[in-house]
C-alpha cells in the first residue's frame, strides 16, 4: 500500500509541474502577442525602456482636421467674381486744340482750359454696390468658396417644400441633379448640399400660448440631422416666429446650433409686429432683430471654437427687412439676403434687383419654386446658367 501511495503522489507532482509549465508557456505566448499586437485588446503599447513593457487602455483622441487659414486674396477674388459687375467703360481723356500761332516745337505744349481749348465731357462713374466690403470671416468659412444648394420644407407637410414632399432616396436623387447642374454652370465654385428645415412653423391658429407658431419636436429635428449625415449635407434650422420673437425661439435651438454643420434661417414674412395673424399680411424684421440673431450665432461660434455660421434671411418685399444699413457683420457669421419670391422669371429677377441688389448686406441667395414658378404665364424654371448672368451672382440657392 505505501508504495502505491508514493506512486500516486509522484504522479500528482509530475502533473502539477506539467500544468505549471504549460501555464507559463501560455502566459508568455499571450504576453508576446499583446506586446506585438496591442490593438487586439484595444491597448496602446509603448516601451518605457528596454526591459519594461507598459500598456494603457486609454482611447485614442480623435484626429481633428486642421482648418487652413483664410486665403484673403482668394476671398476677395471670389467676391469680385460674384459681384459680376459690368466691364467699366473706358475713361475718355480730355482732348485739346492748340492755336496755330504756337509753332515753336521746342516749347512743351501745355493743356490750358482757355478759349483755344475744347474739352469733351467725361462720364461720371458710379461706385459699384457689390461686392460689399465687410470684415473677413473666421477660418473655415463656407462662403464664397462653395455654393450652397438647399432643399427646403418640413417633414410634417408635403406642401411646404421638397423636404417632406418626397421620400428620402427620391429627394436625395433630385438634389444631386441640382448639384450637378450647378457644378457644370460654375465649376470654379463647388456646390454642396443642404437641408433647410422649418423647425418653427407659423400657424393659422393661436395655440395654447397665443403665439401662432408650432415648434418641431426633437425627434423630428434628429430625423433631418440623420438624413443630412447620409449625404454629407449641412443643415439649416428655419424659424417662423409668428407672434413670438427670435429672443424667445433661438435659445431653444442652441444645442443644435452648437453642431458644426448646423446653420440658421429666419423668415420675416411670418414675424408679426401688430395684431394681424400670420398669413394675412407679410411680416417684418428690423435690423435690431437680425442683429440679435447675428450676436447669438457669433457667441455660439466663439464659445465652441466653431467655423462661421451661415444666416439666411428671407426677403421679397421692401418692408420685410427695415434699416438694412445697420445690420452688423461679424467674422463669426456669414449673412445671406435670400430672394424668396415666386412667379415668372422677369418678376423674380426684378424682385432680386430691387431688394437684394439695391440693398446689399453681404451675400445673396435665390429661391426656385418647382411648382409656383411654373404657374401661368411662366413656361420654364430659371436655370443656373441664367442666374450666373445676374448681379450679384447668388451663392445660396434654395429649392422648394
Amino acid at each position: 500500500m505505501p508504495s502505491q501511495k508514493n506512486s500516486h503522489s509522484k504522479i500528482k507532482r509530475v502533473t502539477r509541474s506539467f500544468h505549471f509549465w504549460i501555464f507559463v508557456i501560455v502566459l508568455s505566448f499571450v504576453f508576446i502577442i499583446i506586446s506585438i499586437f496591442p490593438q487586439l485588446l484595444g491597448l496602446k503599447a509603448y516601451y518605457k525602456n528596454e526591459n519594461f513593457f507598459v500598456a494603457s487602455n486609454k482611447k485614442e483622441e480623435p484626429i481633428v482636421p486642421k482648418i487652413p487659414p483664410l486665403d484673403k486674396a482668394l476671398y476677395d477674388q471670389k467676391l469680385e467674381a460674384l459681384a459680376n459687375n459690368p466691364i467699366p467703360e473706358p475713361v475718355v481723356e480730355p482732348t485739346t486744340q492748340t492755336s496755330n500761332t504756337d509753332t515753336n516745337q521746342n516749347v512743351q505744349k501745355k493743356v490750358e482750359l482757355d478759349k483755344n481749348t475744347e474739352v469733351q465731357n467725361v462720364p461720371i462713374k458710379k461706385p459699384n454696390l457689390w461686392p460689399v466690403k465687410t470684415v473677413y470671416p473666421k477660418d473655415g468659412a463656407i462662403l464664397p468658396f462653395k455654393r450652397i444648394i438647399a432643399y427646403y420644407g418640413n417633414l410634417y407637410s408635403t406642401r411646404m417644400g421638397v423636404l417632406g414632399e418626397y421620400k428620402e432616396e427620391e429627394m436625395f436623387a433630385l438634389l444631386q441633379k441640382e448639384l450637378d447642374k450647378w457644378n457644370i454652370a460654375d465649376p470654379s465654385t463647388p456646390a454642396i448640399p443642404a437641408l433647410h428645415y422649418i423647425v418653427t412653423t407659423a400657424q393659422l391658429s393661436a395655440g395654447k400660448d397665443g403665439k401662432y407658431r408650432l415648434r418641431m419636436p426633437d425627434s423630428e429635428i434628429q430625423k433631418v440631422l440623420t438624413m443630412a449625415q447620409k449625404i454629407d449635407a449641412i443643415v439649416f434650422l428655419d424659424v417662423q416666429v409668428g407672434f413670438s420673437t427670435l429672443q424667445e425661439e433661438l435659445p431653444l435651438l442652441e444645442k443644435y446650433l452648437k453642431l458644426p454643420n448646423v446653420h440658421l434661417g429666419i423668415d420675416p414674412e411670418f414675424s408679426m409686429k401688430g395684431d394681424i395673424r400670420p398669413g394675412k399680411i407679410v411680416g417684418t424684421f428690423d435690423a435690431m432683430d437680425i442683429n440679435y440673431a447675428i450676436d447669438f450665432l457669433a457667441k455660439i461660434v466663439q464659445e465652441n471654437d466653431l467655423t462661421p455660421k451661415v444666416l439666411v434671411i428671407h426677403r421679397y418685399t421692401q418692408k420685410m427687412v427695415t434699416n438694412y444699413k445697420t445690420i452688423k457683420t461679424l467674422p463669426e457669421v456669414q449673412i445671406v439676403m435670400h430672394m424668396d419670391g415666386w412667379g415668372p422669371k422677369a418678376k423674380k429677377l426684378n424682385t432680386y434687383k430691387q431688394f437684394v441688389y439695391k440693398e446689399p448686406v453681404q451675400f445673396a441667395g435665390f429661391k426656385i419654386f418647382y411648382k409656383n414658378d411654373l404657374l401661368e404665364p411662366s413656361k420654364s424654371l430659371i436655370t443656373p446658367e441664367e442666374l450666373m448672368q445676374i448681379t450679384p451672382i447668388p451663392i445660396y440657392i434654395q429649392y422648394q
